[in-house]
């Protein structure tokens, strides 16, 4: 049975759907066979990956319809399904509310599906509704895309204490795969601060891979592309490259590398902000002439040093 993993974050803004497109692209790309379930009623994920708008059923009929998983998934890539959103999904919390086994309903349809993937990935709201209780009833892990900024991480502690309820009452399987830093700008101090308290309070639990502010994922949605096909030299392409290999380690229960291992750092330009440029032109231009490891361990070492100077 493939592993069934939620993204989640009750916090808008923090980069838990571009999260959701680009690792699945990435992990497909890897070979890995990947169904992504849009549970989002904004759709974005669904919009991210098909150009065209949804006409046909989509994960609403599944939920409240009973309509298979099977009759709703289609292929976005190779390797890559995909169970689209619609805006139905906005009153799918009121129609669940009255069913029973509410919560249950995507662990249901899924059983005769996930075998058929090496990864389920459900991209959630951006709340704790009945939406995401499914992803999490139905999911063994689950994955937190964190912006690094001070409301995010307060918010992070409202998700965890949701995680050990369903974990104690709903799904016992259901564990932390880890957080997972987004936006981060080296040139902020607060970016610093935030990936150094949650090493602290999760040591084990933060991925090396920190995915960095970068004008391509920002710019590939528009596209109804991921970052790696849009613009697969730029640093965001690679950042979540090397954050599939990284959940892919996790995921198969070996330790992460070192950080000096390119599976577990990411290359970014280290020069002054990115200008938008057309489509293609990072391929033509080639990569930043200067770059530089991102990834906890450096940026704790940096932090560190920087320490060092301001007591010295």
């Amino acid at each position: 049975m493939g592993r069934i993993i939620a993204i989640a974050n009750q916090k808008g803004g923090v980069g838990k759907t571009t999260t959701a497109v680009n690792l699945a692209v990435a992990l497909a790309q890897s070979g890995q066979r990947i169904l992504l379930i849009d549970l989002d009623p904004q759709g974005n994920a669904t919009s991210g990956l098909m150009s065209e708008p949804v006409k046909s059923r989509t994960i609403y009929d599944s939920l409240v319809g009973h309509t298979p998983l099977s009759e709703i998934i289609r292929e976005a890539r190779a390797q890559l399904h995909l169970a689209p959103s619609s805006t139905d999904l906005v009153g799918a919390e009121i129609e669940l509310a009255t069913l029973e086994g509410r919560e249950r309903r995507l662990k249901a349809e899924l059983e005769a599906q996930s075998p058929q993937y090496n990864y389920v990935l459900i991209d959630t709201p951006p709340s704790l509704g009945l939406l995401t209780l499914n992803a999490l009833v139905a999911a063994d892990a689950v994955l937190v895309p964190m912006q690094c900024e001070y409301y995010a991480l307060e918010g992070l502690s409202s998700l965890l204490a949701t995680i050990r309820r369903v974990n104690g009452a709903l799904n016992p399987k259901l564990e932390l795969m880890g957080v997972v830093l987004t936006m981060f700008d080296a040139r902020n101090r607060l970016s610093h601060e935030i990936s150094l308290e949650v090493q602290k309070h999760f040591p084990e639990r933060v991925f090396e891979s920190v995915i960095p502010r970068n004008v391509r994922i920002s710019e590939s949605p528009s596209h109804g592309l991921a970052v790696m096909e849009y613009d697969p030299k730029s640093v965001g392409a690679e950042a979540y490259r090397l954050l599939a290999l990284e959940l892919l380690e996790r995921a198969s229960g070996r330790a992460p590398a070192p950080a000096k291992s390119p599976a577990l750092s990411v290359a970014v330009d280290s020069a002054a902000p990115a200008t938008p440029v057309r489509a293609g032109e990072a391929q033509a231009n080639g990569a930043p002439a200067r770059r530089g490891l991102w990834n906890l361990r450096s940026i704790f070492a940096r932090s560190a040093e920087r320490a060092r100077r301001n007591d010295g």
